[in-house]
């Protein structure tokens, strides 16, 4: 990648304003910071694989990953009906060589030899959150029939069963961070729902809305981690809208700009929420008028899930793509700030695969760790550095 020119204002020297008007002047300044540089040194550390990858089988599809909030251990969960469980150590490089080792070709691993342990599901898991406030105790669960459970790690048993949304699939769920044990899941029903667990068998709905009169079903659910009373849905309809739980018969606010539906949001900060969609470009928006800040495209994705996942102490934003890569972005330019793979020429579909799920480890400024699943069940590590 090319860096901004450091000298743009001394070639700039002896030139008048009459020679080169201010406006001329800015629009050039302008069009150098739209440039992106990259400040990381990006290395592939572990790559986990299974036997169903090697003869490129899509029946171990890793659809979400997620860090728990100590950063201890990684959950990864998709097609396969199983919630692998990882010990986060285990699977850096540094960490196992004692941050000798930068450089070469990266450990191989197995999925069986590498989780700690493993859960069996009733059903295919579409997404996963650790609950706030148990540790790495509780992991919720969203699957393709309808349900949501919760279960506990140390007994390796589901504790919580929820089943509201008519057994239309469940894409997404997460829980709020006022309230650790509430609760919310999107689903094809077209409903968002939010739910207190400790009320009753099947957890009371303490609110339900439907974003969409069409009843376009909701992708993603996310609640403001720094403002846990606001909720952000995205829809097939291409729209995020925005509630505060306390009241919710109308949206705070509603983002619209995206061509079609949106598959994930994730907040980049209190007032910054970052959207992803199947119109192949990912969009950062301000949540107290409602602009767009920045589009960032780069990626290939027309048709399916491909992950979405902000850093937000280094200010990058990741996602997978259909051409079975992996982009970085810095939340200050719209291109690419590394891309991981060689992009296949002439394959379409599942020939070639894609990046199903990514997700970053939410530790330290300078030192970063990414891990991205794809539709054949790899799962890889990555290491980053501040140059």
């Amino acid at each position: 990648m090319t860096d901004i020119s450091s000298s743009f204002h001394q070639e700039q020297e002896g030139v008048t304003e009459k020679q080169v008007p201010q406006g001329e002047e800015k629009e050039k300044e302008d069009q150098e910071e739209e440039k992106a540089r990259c400040e990381w040194d990006f290395h592939l550390s572990t790559v986990i694989s299974s036997c169903n990858s090697i003869n490129g089988s899509v029946c171990d599809t890793l659809g979400v990953l997620e860090f728990d909030p100590c950063c201890n251990f990684l959950a990864s969960g998709g097609i396969a009906r199983k919630i692998r469980i990882y010990d986060v150590n285990s699977l850096s490089q540094e960490e196992r060589e004692g941050d000798k080792r930068t450089t070469g070709e990266p450990v191989a691993l197995d999925h069986s030899n590498a989780c700690n342990f493993y859960i069996c599901t009733p059903a295919k898991l579409s997404s996963l959150k650790w609950k706030p406030g148990w540790g790495s105790q509780v992991l919720g669960s969203g699957d393709y029939d309808g349900v949501v459970m919760e279960y506990d790690l140390e007994k390796k048993m589901p504790v919580f069963e929820r089943d509201e949304h008519g057994g239309r699939r469940v894409w997404s769920i997460d829980y709020c961070h006022l309230d650790p044990v509430l609760g919310a899941s999107g689903a094809d029903d077209g409903t968002m729902q939010m739910w207190d667990p400790r009320c009753g068998d099947n957890g009371k709905c303490l609110a339900m809305v439907q974003p969409c009169k069409q009843y376009s079903p909701v992708c993603c659910v996310e609640f403001n981690p720094f403002r846990g009373q606001i909720v952000a849905i995205g829809c097939a309809d291409r729209r995020v809208y925005a509630y505060d739980i306390r009241k919710m018969m109308d949206p705070l606010f509603i983002l619209d700009g995206h061509q079609k539906a949106v598959t994930y949001i994730r907040f980049l900060d209190e007032r910054t929420i970052v959207s992803s969609s199947v119109d192949g470009c990912l969009k950062m928006w301000s949540a107290e008028d409602q602009r767009v800040i920045r589009t960032y495209k780069g990626h290939n994705n027309s048709k399916r899930f491909v992950g979405l996942s902000v850093w937000r102490p280094g200010g990058l934003i990741c996602c997978g793509s259909e051409s079975n890569q992996v982009f970085v972005y810095d939340k200050r330019w719209g291109e690419p700030i590394w891309v991981y793979g060689r992009e296949p020429m002439g394959l379409t579909g599942y020939d070639h695969g894609f990046v199903s799920s990514v997700c970053w480890q939410q530790k330290e400024e300078n030192r970063c760790t990414l891990v991205a699943g794809d539709s054949d069940g790899v799962l890889r590590v990555f290491n980053g550095k501040r140059r």
